[in-house]
């Protein structure tokens, strides 16, 4: 296997010459962060993953985690390079100075995420969740709350973990029935189990802060009558040290297709003390600061994946031997000179360097909506961000798993064989497309939630962004072909307006699709359009550019066809007969 290699060359791309970095830096009060130190800090976190956490992937998944005297134990080296991870700096990057963070740009953690998930998929999600768990914390906490456990989670001392799907209570979280009753001290005895719960325990050390959705005694049925609590695994003495074991334990582990050296723990919550994080009943809404914060995460997971897979398979490619060429070439040539293996790599290439772009887009919106000082310009910002969530974390979800088939393929019979490391991008991947919510239930979300939000304007501005940049962009075959494509996504839309049931849902998931084909199409526009120069760089953009806008971007025609045949292919087949 190949060692990682960290895209910085596409970053430096991306800050200068494409997104504006330092323009949208000046714009929310951040000019002293300029691209020269964002590459510094991207490289040295590239070179973490690389020579730390990719050497422990393949490793991890051969060990996985497992339970010893009810305890979680992780793979070899696994606690050793978390350890080593937090004193670098990397768990407190885009926090809240206030309370020990670095207060740097989100992009740069979003790039971060992507190389984690690269590197190592299974690592990627205790920072991850830690942050997601510090997220909701500082924004729905109390101050005494915010004081105790922000600062060690986000120096990396202790971790985070998010308790919300119950054994009969996934998707519709109004089935849920852990409970929660007051112990009459401002804390909360919590009594439930919670399944398929992502760094749930470990040996790094340190507390894990779990979030818990429960139920008050005497509260509404349904989703009203869900809240939050903070529950950790270890509570304060008289002392204030917390050295005193939580009524919580692991009762086991998921045996799981992927992501083995992560473990996914069943909790036991027997009476557990915890302190409610935000309003009584407001659970859901609270907990959902953590998951569209997790939703992100899991998109850019998708890419990583694909990228990884991307440097495996290109290398494979032209190394291996086998055949002739299509011009007689006699012997056996490397595969990279057949076309059908050429045209998986441009198709994994083509989805990950646009969506690497629309990411760090997408990134920037965050930071804008988080520190321009006009509230409009954060408003707007915010709304764009809402909008893009859902696409970003199913349709980046949705390629990553494709990518990491399309590259096994490339190997052949290799790729099936563990040794190679490319069955493992398979199975690692097929998870994002399902955890945090699945991509049917992000795609009804899109078309449900996110298209009527303030009355369509926010989707409206997203696509005269779109049309702004592909119009001055005009001579270039993907500036044509997105343009083209955005008038067909804004007839959609249109006729997407007054359907509803199943309707929706008979549209949602190749709607979403349509949508980030052509989102991608604007990131490959502005790419081309960037490229002007005689290097290598800027030559494979252009090239890679004009290959999406022939041999992908073209599904939108057979989707928007798949979306205006409507609902009665799907529901004329009766149910009995199935």
């Amino acid at each position: 296997m190949e060692t990682y290699g960290p895209p910085i060359a596409d970053y430096h791309f991306l800050l200068s010459e494409v997104l504006g970095f330092e323009t949208a830096m000046s714009d929310i009060g951040e000019g002293n962060v300029d691209t020269d130190l964002a590459i510094s800090i991207l490289e040295e976190a590239g070179r973490f993953c690389a020579d730390r956490l990719h050497p422990l992937n393949h490793s991890g998944d051969e060990e996985g985690s497992h339970l010893a005297n009810g305890a979680v134990v992780t793979p070899m080296g696994f606690a050793h390079a978390y350890q080593q991870f937090a004193a670098g700096g990397w768990t407190s990057l885009s926090a809240d100075p206030a309370y020990g963070g670095q207060g740097l740009p989100f992009i740069l953690q979003l790039w971060l995420d992507e190389m984690l998930s690269a590197a190592n998929l299974s690592f990627g999600l205790f920072p991850g969740l830690t942050r997601g768990a510090a997220e909701a914390i500082a924004a729905h906490g109390s101050e005494e709350l915010k004081a105790t456990y922000l600062p060690p989670m986000i120096r990396g001392e202790w971790t985070g973990a998010m308790a919300l799907t119950e054994d009969s209570a996934g998707t519709d979280l109004a089935l849920l029935k852990t409970k929660a009753e007051a112990n009459g001290d401002g804390s909360y005895a919590v009594t439930g189990q919670k399944i398929f719960i992502s760094s749930g325990d470990h040996d790094f050390g340190g507390n894990i802060i779990h979030l818990v959705l429960a139920r008050l005694p005497d509260t509404p049925a349904g989703v009203k009558g869900i809240s939050l609590f903070l529950v950790p695994k270890f509570v304060a003495d008289a002392d204030g040290e917390f050295t005193v074991r939580n009524g919580m334990s692991v009762g086991a582990l998921e045996k799981k297709m992927g992501i083995h050296a992560q473990p996914t723990c069943v909790m036991n919550y027997d009476g557990a003390t915890g302190w409610l994080l935000g309003e009584p009943n407001q659970g859901l809404a609270a907990m959902f600061t953590m998951m569209n914060a997790e939703r992100l995460m899991v998109g850019i997971q998708g890419l990583g994946i694909a990228g990884a897979a991307y440097q495996q398979a290109t290398a494979y490619a032209k190394e291996r031997l086998q055949g002739r060429s299509a011009n007689g070439t006699n012997g056996p040539v490397p595969i990279i000179q057949h076309a059908d293996v050429r045209r998986m790599l441009l198709n994994i290439r083509a989805f990950v360097e646009a969506g690497r772009a629309l990411a760090g887009w997408t990134a920037l919106q965050l930071d804008r909506a988080h520190h321009h000082p006009d509230a409009a310009e954060r408003a707007a910002a915010d709304a764009l961000v809402a909008l893009l969530t859902p696409v970003v974390k199913a349709s980046f979800t949705d390629f990553g798993f494709e990518s990491a088939v399309q590259a096994q393929q490339v190997f052949g019979g290799h790729g099936y064989i563990r040794e190679w490391g490319m069955e493992q991008y398979v199975r690692d991947a097929r998870i994002t497309q399902i955890y945090e919510g699945t991509n049917g239930v992000q795609a009804l979300d899109l078309v449900g939630r996110k298209l009527p939000m303030a009355n369509g304007e926010v989707v409206e501005r997203y696509f005269a962004l779109i049309a702004a940049d592909v119009e001055r962009s005009q001579g270039l075959l993907v500036a044509e072909r997105t343009l083209a494509a955005l008038d067909l996504l804004r007839e959609v839309t249109a006729s997407l307006r007054d359907a509803g049931g199943n309707a929706f849902g008979a549209a949602a998931v190749d709607y979403l699709r349509l949508f980030a084909l052509v989102s991608l199409g604007w990131m490959w526009t502005r790419m081309a359009a960037a490229a002007r120069e005689d290097s290598a760089l800027h030559r494979g953009k252009r090239a890679v550019a004009d290959f999406f806008a022939q041999r992908v971007l073209t599904q939108v025609h057979g989707l928007a066809a798949s979306i205006a045949a409507g609902e009665a292919p799907i529901m004329a087949v009766d149910s009995a007969d199935f």
